[in-house]
């Protein structure tokens, strides 16, 4: 299939309706340009759309000389899609509209070490309960996407689990929270399901090249390519905290040796921190990295020096990602760079500034994500909305120009 061109007619409503959202409102004409679709095929495609609730007009804009365009946008009330992001620390939760704005959040506490059977009732009470207090109709719930730690199998969740989580290793996450909570249910792993969430949301344009490293209890990347997620053969891809720094490295937990994670992780940096004999609340890795960073931004010498180093470490994974990939985009995202992004950014930044292998062509923008802490469980979200409005076939590109300039040689604006 050509760049630009999509096939079957399934193709050319996703591309519509994925070239819609991106634009918030655009004219009938703008979408033939953007697509390339003939003028006929959008017209009837948009009728459709139109019909079916998923699109509707938005007042006329500005004349250029002739009769007014109309103008077109997504109905975010038409579908609501529920993001569960599973964790140790914490489980969060997000429900958003069908334009990707989130319409209620909260946390609760994370899966711990009780019995996931235990922890899937929880789920399906909670997701429950805030659906009918904020008033969503259950018949426009489209699904629950559920992400975790990876790596994961499509069918029995984590088949290698964090220590913290070893309980978890084979349960059939998808299939358990389906039958609890009578939706249908995506999974993915965190840090894929962060890099789809910016997308969604508009943190990241049409064509650009992006990364959202990801560190929440550990470390990892998801891949975004011209709108479209890069999962790899088992959507495990973008695994950036197992890539080795020291091949007589400590061991890690995922079976290798002086991976970027045993140096730059925050469970890494808080029993780094207990050796040295500071104080910490002693109430989880999330808590005590929080209470390091805090101490670090507040001037204190030995977390601030604890901090930087593994933000040299992290710095280091990301010039490999943007070496790999030629990024764009740069977007630190997760609940530890909620903590401390501060302070890593700026080291991240002068290593891209400095070793990018690129860089006398074009830079890296790198930025903190506005969303950081909810970012996978908003990511959770984005995969039933994407699955429902606007599934990519493979090898799809939207051209979206007309939307989203990317000027030369200066990142992403």
């Amino acid at each position: 299939m050509n760049a630009g061109t999509p096939g079957p007619r399934t193709g050319s409503r996703s591309a519509i309706l994925d070239v819609i959202r991106a634009a918030g409102t655009i004219s009938r004409v703008e979408l033939t340009r953007a697509t390339g679709l003939t003028a006929a095929t959008v017209s009837t495609v948009v009728r459709r759309l139109l019909d079916e609730g998923l699109v509707v007009e938005a007042g006329r804009a500005e004349s250029t000389g002739g009769k007014p365009r109309m103008l077109l946008q997504l109905d975010p009330d038409a579908g609501y899609a529920v993001g569960v992001h599973l964790d140790h620390a914490g489980i969060t939760y997000v429900i958003a509209n069908l334009g990707g704005q989130v319409v209620a959040r909260w946390r609760r506490p994370g899966a711990g070490s009780d019995d996931p059977r235990d922890v899937v009732g929880r789920i399906a009470a909670e997701v429950a309960a805030t659906t009918a207090r904020v008033g969503v109709d259950g018949d426009r719930l489209l699904g629950v996407g559920v992400v975790s730690p990876g790596p994961l199998s499509t069918t029995t969740g984590m088949t290698l689990a964090p220590p913290v989580m070893q309980h978890w290793a084979d349960f059939p996450l998808a299939e358990a929270i389906e039958d609890a909570v009578g939706l249908p249910v995506l999974l993915d792993n965190d840090a894929t399901a962060a890099a789809l969430g910016e997308y969604w949301s508009g943190g990241v344009p049409t064509g650009a090249v992006c990364a959202a490293l990801y560190m929440g209890t550990g470390i990892g990347a998801g891949i975004i390519v011209d709108g479209t997620v890069y999962r790899g053969r088992s959507s495990n891809a973008g695994e950036i905290g197992h890539v080795c720094v020291d091949v007589d490295g400590p061991p890690c937990w995922c079976g290798s040796r002086g991976c970027v994670e045993v140096f730059a992780g925050p469970a890494a940096v808080v029993a780094r921190a207990a050796e040295a004999g500071i104080a910490l609340p002693g109430r989880g890795v999330s808590e005590d990295f929080a209470a390091l960073a805090r101490a670090a931004a507040r001037g204190e010498e030995e977390p601030a020096r604890l901090l930087g180093e593994s933000a040299r470490y992290l710095a280091a994974a990301a010039q490999v990602l943007a070496n790999v990939l030629d990024l764009d985009l740069l977007v630190l995202t997760g609940a530890s760079f909620a903590q401390a992004g501060s302070l890593y950014l700026p080291v991240v930044q002068q290593r891209l500034a400095d070793g990018f292998f690129a860089r006398a062509t074009h830079p890296v923008r790198v930025t903190i994500s506005s969303q950081a802490s909810e970012a996978a469980a908003l990511g959770g979200a984005a995969l039933v909305l994407q699955a429902e409005v606007a599934p990519r076939q493979a090898g799809m590109r939207m051209v979206v120009d007309t939307l989203t300039e990317l000027p030369a040689g200066s990142g992403v604006a």
